[in-house]
This record gives structure tokens, C-alpha cells and sequence, in this order.
């Protein structure tokens, strides 16, 4: 699994240092979409020599490459996904949680056809579909 992230991470022009390998792998495996503090939080038993600069900066460097994204549901917290598919999120507003949301093709299609009629003209880098909402385990 191992040389398989680092694979990953030279694929994107990134240097498997072990705490990148290690940061992507935590991601990987925790699709809860976490702060860095709570990446930190939960890495620093695990790694001590761990600190939440490089916990930062790989995120930065993960960004800019395009290795996982950012959601920014709430303007004072982002959290990190590293599912670069099309799809959206839904917060749940009584557990706080984040959870995905797929779509089958033809709703993608048709977003991207509405989205491409409304902004021509314009060059779109991303977008994001946020949901907020309870979720389907605080309503049982």
C-alpha cells in the first residue's frame, strides 16, 4: 500500500517524503474529511517528530497539485477530501458530520451543460456543491 501512495505522490511531481506519504495515506483512509488539526490530532501518537507545519504545508502542496481538494462548507473550517471525482457534500447540522454525495453521469452532464450556459465567458476553474441538512443517522 505504501509504494503504492508514494507512487501516487511522484505521479503528481511531489517528493514521498515518509510524513507526505504517511499524511496522504491517513487521508486515504479517513473519509470523514478532517481539519489539519484533527489530521494532527490524530497523527502525532503515531509520528511524535510530527508537527502542524508540515501537517500545513503538505496540505498546501497536496492542494496545488491537485492531489486532494478542499471543502469549505462552514467560512471558518476546511476540511480535506482526497476523492477528486465529481460529487458533491452534505453537513449535517446536528452531528457535524460531512458526508459524500455521488452522481450518476447524466446529472453531472447536466450540471456541467447549466453550469457552461451561465458563465460564458468566463474560464471555470472548480466548483463545489454543498448540502446542509440533517443527516440520515441523527433522523432514526
Amino acid at each position: 500500500m505504501l509504494d503504492e501512495l508514494k507512487h501516487i505522490l511522484e505521479n503528481k511531481g511531489i517528493i514521498p517524503s515518509f510524513h507526505r506519504i504517511k499524511i496522504y495515506e491517513y487521508l486515504m483512509n479517513n473519509k470523514s474529511h478532517p481539519t489539519a488539526d484533527t489530521i494532527y490530532s490524530d497523527m502525532i501518537q503515531q509520528i511524535p517528530t510530527l508537527s502542524k507545519t508540515t501537517i500545513y504545508n503538505t496540505l498546501k502542496t497536496f492542494l496545488k497539485k491537485g492531489l486532494i481538494s478542499s471543502v469549505t462548507i462552514e467560512d471558518n473550517e476546511v476540511r480535506f477530501d482526497p476523492d477528486m471525482s465529481f460529487h458533491g457534500h452534505f453537513k449535517c447540522l446536528q452531528c457535524g458530520g460531512i458526508y459524500d454525495i455521488t452522481f450518476d453521469e447524466s446529472i453531472r452532464k447536466s450540471i456541467n451543460d447549466i453550469v457552461s450556459n451561465q458563465v460564458r465567458g468566463y474560464s471555470l476553474m472548480e466548483s463545489h456543491l454543498y448540502l446542509k441538512g440533517i443527516c440520515k443517522n441523527c433522523l432514526s
